[in-house]
């Protein structure tokens, strides 16, 4: 039962939603799933903040490697969770002020907003800035002219970056009017909506049939990952 239960909500829960994206009269069902699913993210959520103190509590209390970036952890996990329940600093919305818990958490000045602003912001901010570097070792590493697909690689890379700066502009604007689809910024307008959105949407397309894959793998109980590593 604890397996097979699993399996028929899921499979039910996914055959309601696409009955009801197809069959106008059965939207109210899908509205209903949709409501269920957040009362059980709801619960998942809590699992896993459960989860997280447990791992780190006993990283830190071990003092096993790394114990200190999980006391930092959860210090900024305790910290966040008390001032998103309690709305500290918020204040109370202007249609019931008689209600302290009334406004939003996420206004501007609140404790909450300070945080994400001042804190969480600039530390996502630094962490996308370093994938630059590995961006550029990547494309170090890509673009060596090692044979004919390598090289168009790189030429186009070389004509985008170019077209993307006022050097490219400069270096081609000599070029006559009648010959302004070979300038560099124009160029790259071409590769950018022709080639590029020709391969964008091959690669939507594959992973849209995958998702209907994976989907129907899910819904039919032939994929049970999600149940864990049992049988």
């Amino acid at each position: 039962m604890k397996r097979t239960v699993p399996l028929f909500i899921t499979a039910a829960g996914g055959f309601i939603l696409v009955v009801a994206y197809f069959i106008p009269h059965t939207q109210d069902w899908g509205e209903i799933s949709l409501i269920w699913f957040d009362i059980i993210a709801s619960f998942a959520m809590i699992l896993g903040g459960g989860n997280l103190l447990k791992i780190h509590l006993s990283k830190v209390s071990d003092r096993g490697k790394g114990w200190a970036f999980s006391g930092v952890t959860l210090a900024a996990f305790i910290l966040m969770l008390i001032i998103g329940l309690s709305k500290m600093g918020v204040h109370p919305n202007d249609n019931y002020p008689g209600f302290a818990w009334s406004g939003n958490y996420r206004e501007t000045g609140a404790p909450f907003w300070w945080m994400y602003e001042h804190a969480l912001k600039p530390l996502t901010a630094t962490m996308f800035s370093m994938l630059a570097f590995y961006i550029a070792s990547a494309a170090f590493r890509a673009f060596r002219a090692k044979n004919f697909e390598a090289i168009l690689l790189l030429g186009t890379a070389f004509i985008i970056l170019l077209g993307r700066t006022a050097a490219g502009v400069v270096l081609t604007g000599w070029m006559p009017e009648r010959l302004s689809g070979l300038r560099l910024e124009n160029l790259t307008i071409f590769i950018m909506t022709t080639f590029n959105t020709a391969g964008n949407r091959a690669i939507m397309i594959g992973i849209a049939l995958g998702i209907a894959s994976m989907s129907l793998k899910v819904l039919l109980a032939v994929d049970r990952s999600y149940l864990g590593s049992g049988d």
